[in-house]
């Protein structure tokens, strides 16, 4: 049976000089499960830790930002084969610092069409097609 790994993800928001909306999002190290894919930060939740905590915390070890407020966007549950994911998103609109990626992994701020030909793992596409409908 595979193992079942809950994860606080935040979906970081802003909107550039031009008034256009942007997304923040790192890109998984090689050796890590999905290598080489885009994701949006966050990581899993610990014993005795509730969501909103894990996302701060795994945000701000991350991405070095500090969570102010953020809002639930969408919960999703997929098996990988080798490992099951339960993902609680959050849209992270309201944080203190400048996004930056703290592992050395690539990052980049990408518009909602430029996040549509990226390749991400299939657990976040139910991400992109919410925010595509939320747009």
């Amino acid at each position: 049976m595979p193992k079942s790994i809950h994860v606080a993800v935040g979906v970081i928001v802003t909107t550039n000089e031009q008034q256009q909306t942007q997304y923040f999002l790192t890109k998984r190290l090689e050796h890590s499960h999905q290598g080489g894919k885009w994701e949006f930060p966050g990581g899993k939740v610990e014993n005795g830790e509730t969501v909103a905590q894990a996302l701060a915390r795994e945000l701000k070890e991350e991405v070095a930002i500090e969570v102010l407020s953020c809002l639930p966007l969408i919960i999703i549950s997929h098996d990988y084969g080798d490992k099951e994911v339960c993902l609680e998103v959050f849209l992270v609109d309201n944080f203190i610092g400048e996004a930056s990626a703290q592992e050395g992994q690539q990052q980049g701020w990408f518009s909602l069409a430029e996040l549509q030909k990226l390749d991400f793992p299939a657990a976040n596409q139910a991400i992109i097609e919410k925010l595509i409908t939320d747009a």
